[in-house]
């Protein structure tokens, strides 16, 4: 089965003549290198995949060219060079016909600014993507009902966006992309204009709302906190190059360079590593008492430090046994020794 998403040496450069000058490139210039030449590289060789049902958080700090990757591959931008499939679809291929049915039909949009239509009310805000889709006034005044009630606003139909918090804005505008029962679904740091405690609540009810719908879902964000709690796997992007993608622990355990090292060096490494991520393969003979495969080394704590085994038995959720952990090694990590 094709991916959601994928995308091969994938480039977006801002400039004068940027697939002439793309096409003539020699080797792999720096970042520097082509800003000397005059143009900008928003987006640098990128090649990812992105799986159905998987929660991709793209992060980096500002100007690191997240932003621009989510827009090529939605085709808000079109890119310099490479290639975007969207389950297999060619989508540079696609007429602006083809672009915009694709964006009504599979695509959801959720950005930092919320957008809301403030002459309209809260369900004619969820339901306008509908009433541009065509779909009578009794079909999408009843989706619109449902996923008023799927993020939490039921009671609140009538409002006005100005009658609203922060938080109950941006769940109108989760609302509102959800209306179109999108296959894929992009969000831009949807949710760093509120404060840190409707933040939260905001991630909370997130991680319901994919729990109980499976979307594919590319986040982006610059909160490391925020891409640990949401993330499937982690895609940390600098001068428009993504430096490693990987899943949240082992982005902490293995960072592949310097920069995404130095990025992750204040994260607290108990609190994201689990057993499954430091287990060795099962030999012992004895599989009792084992610890949960997803469970951190924070959750595990009073265990590694009570417990008198050298190795201890990783059990799966089905009752599995998968693995063995080193007692030491996980101390290790849990103290923070080199």
């Amino acid at each position: 089965m094709a991916h959601a998403i994928t995308a091969k040496n994938v480039w977006k450069l801002f400039g004068p003549k940027p697939e002439q000058y793309l096409a003539n490139m020699q080797g792999r210039p720096s970042y520097e290198k082509i800003q000397a030449d005059g143009y900008i590289a928003g987006v640098k060789d990128v090649t990812i995949e992105v799986e159905h049902g998987e929660m991709l958080v793209i992060m980096g700090l500002s100007g690191s060219g997240k932003s621009t990757l989510v827009r090529c591959l939605s085709r808000l931008h079109d890119i310099t060079g490479g290639s975007i499939n969207v389950d297999g679809q060619d989508i540079m291929s696609l007429s602006e016909k083809e672009l915009i049915e694709l964006r009504r039909s599979k695509m959801g949009m959720v950005f930092q600014s919320f957008g809301l239509l403030p002459h309209r009310t809260v369900l004619d805000n969820v339901a306008f993507p509908l009433e541009m889709r065509g779909q009578d006034r009794h079909d999408r005044r009843e989706r619109a009902l449902e996923v008023i009630k799927l993020v939490g606003l039921e009671g609140r139909e009538e409002y006005f966006p100005r009658e609203l918090s922060g938080g109950q804005q941006q769940r109108v505008g989760i609302a509102r992309s959800l209306a179109i029962e999108p296959d894929i679904w992009f969000l831009d740091e949807p949710f760093s204009a509120l404060d840190p405690l409707i933040r939260r609540e905001m991630q909370d009810e997130f991680l319901r709302l994919q729990e109980i719908l499976g979307k594919t879902i590319v986040f982006i964000t610059h909160d490391f906190d925020e891409a640990l709690r949401l993330a499937d796997r982690i895609a940390v992007m600098k001068d428009g190059s993504v430096e490693q993608c990987d899943t949240p622990d082992q982005i902490v355990l293995n960072p592949a360079t310097e920069y995404v090292r130095k990025f992750t060096e204040e994260i607290d490494k108990a609190r994201v590593v689990t057993a499954a991520a430091i287990m060795q393969p099962h030999t012992m003979p004895s599989s009792e008492s084992p610890v949960a495969a997803q469970a951190t080394l924070r959750e595990l704590a009073k265990t590694l430090v009570n417990d008198s085994r050298e190795v201890i038995p990783v059990q799966a959720e089905d009752g599995t046994i998968v693995g063995q952990l080193q007692r030491q090694v996980a101390l290790d990590v849990l103290f923070g020794a080199d």
